[in-house]
């Protein structure tokens, strides 16, 4: 891992270099992924058909872009105990922490009497891209299904890659299905996110897109905004962990290889702490946990390029380094976490304690894991059961609301000098 301590003469020149660094906006992955949703838009089935063969190996044909119901059901009938009461395990405790969440219809009376509000709609057809390159990630089918689910969308569209033979992973299709997931296609990467925004032969478009993915479908996400409504840009895995020398090294040394261990090189992790003790201790344990990890190469690459051990001043240093990166991922491992809590403002989500790693977060806990990457988070938040609603407002005035309200209104037409505006309720009430 890189190492960069206050001490440093160059340290304020390393922490901007390192705050530079994003997988959101890399120009080679925009170009390529421009040409891939160019031709999805142009050709369609063909399209996600070459890109099939040429990115995840698999030969299809136009019928078996779509998993049928056949295939759904022999997925259920595979998945053992365990894997069922998992699924059932964390869908309870997504679908309680979604359904505090929603918002409700709410009206009441604005200054001139009139009746205003607004009112909550679910989103009709919804678009979850479930990442399947690397790991297939059962657990996001749980993460953001449900919540559409909970909302009340009553078309949930789920893209995700196939292997080599054309199979989608039975568990991910499995908890896909309990979820409550109504259409799935075995296709991945920036051109499934172009075939929910723009529809093929066999893909219908949708109305809103969600989910994590790799540089690519983020890139297709950001570059397709507008054309499709999007939730979020959740792009490869960062964790930041803050630990004085309370923390328990060994811990703190697990979760930044359990985020390095997706493994597409884009992820990011960081340690800060103003313990010199503590950073060395975690540095041996990356070592030696690393060493023997099963996906040693893929965390090497990742903690070799993005990896970051950093020395702060002050637990005060740390803090305002957080929010300077918008970490996906906020691990606080200090002797007094609430003041940390209450001034970290940018992370996507806070883990609070040593007994509390980020993969809690990724599959049982309960709060959605699609959450912001690569310095969103000062602007976004993660993903949330109210973002699959859509959100509309209703004003309803008589004639003696109305006439409160001409002062102002004929005020503001001849201001702008819109009197035709002026006039369509000056003629209401004369």
């Amino acid at each position: 891992m890189n190492i960069v301590r206050y001490t440093d003469r160059d340290y304020t020149a390393q922490i901007e270099a390192l705050l530079r660094t994003s997988s959101l906006f890399d120009p080679i992955i925009e170009q390529q992924t421009r040409a891939i949703i160019d031709a999805v838009r142009e050709r369609r089935d063909a399209a996600l058909i070459e890109f099939t063969e040429r990115f995840d190996r698999a030969k299809l044909f136009p019928d078996q872009i779509a998993l049928t119901q056949a295939e759904f059901m022999t997925a259920s009938i595979r998945a053992d105990d365990g894997l069922r009461k998992a699924v059932a395990d964390t869908q309870r405790n997504v679908e309680s922490f979604a359904k505090k969440s929603l918002r409700k219809n709410w009206s009441s009376r604005n200054s001139h009497g009139a009746k205003v509000g607004e009112k909550f709609d679910p989103i009709k057809r919804v678009g979850v891209y479930i990442p399947g390159g690397h790991a297939p990630l059962a657990s996001t089918a749980l993460m953001t299904i449900p919540l559409a689910r909970v909302a009340g969308c009553s078309e949930i569209v789920v893209c995700t890659p196939c292997n080599a033979k054309g199979e989608v992973n039975p568990a991910l299709l499995h908890a896909a299905r309990a979820a409550g997931a109504t259409e799935v296609y075995r296709v991945g990467g920036a051109q499934a996110i172009a075939a929910m925004a723009f529809g093929t032969e066999t893909i219908r478009p949708v109305q809103k897109i969600f989910g994590p993915g790799n540089a690519y479908v983020v890139a297709a996400m950001r570059l397709l905004f507008g054309h499709v409504s999007i939730a979020l840009l959740p792009g490869p895995s960062e964790l930041l962990v803050l630990a004085d020398d309370s923390a328990k090294p060994a811990n703190i040394a697990a979760d930044l290889l359990a985020q390095a261990e997706h493994g597409s090189g884009h992820e990011r992790v960081w340690m800060a702490t103003p313990s010199a003790k503590l950073l060395k201790a975690v540095e041996k344990e990356v070592e030696k946990q690393g060493s023997k990890a099963e996906r040693g190469e893929k965390i090497k690459r990742v903690l070799d390029e993005n990896g970051w051990l950093v020395q702060v001043r002050d637990i005060d240093a740390g803090i305002e380094l957080a929010n300077q990166i918008a970490p996906e991922h906020f691990e606080v491992m200090v002797r007094k976490p609430e003041r940390v809590i209450a001034k970290v403002v940018t992370a996507g989500a806070i883990f609070v304690g040593n007994d509390t790693p980020t993969v809690l977060g990724d599959y049982v806990a309960g709060p959605s894991h699609v959450l912001p990457t690569g310095g969103a988070g000062v602007a976004f938040s993660g993903l949330t059961v109210d973002q699959f609603q859509r959100r509309t407002s209703v004003v309803e005035y008589n004639r003696g609301s109305l006439k409160k309200a001409m002062l102002a209104l004929n005020k503001f037409a001849e201001m702008e000098g819109l009197h035709a505006h002026g006039k369509s309720a000056q003629i209401r009430v004369k």
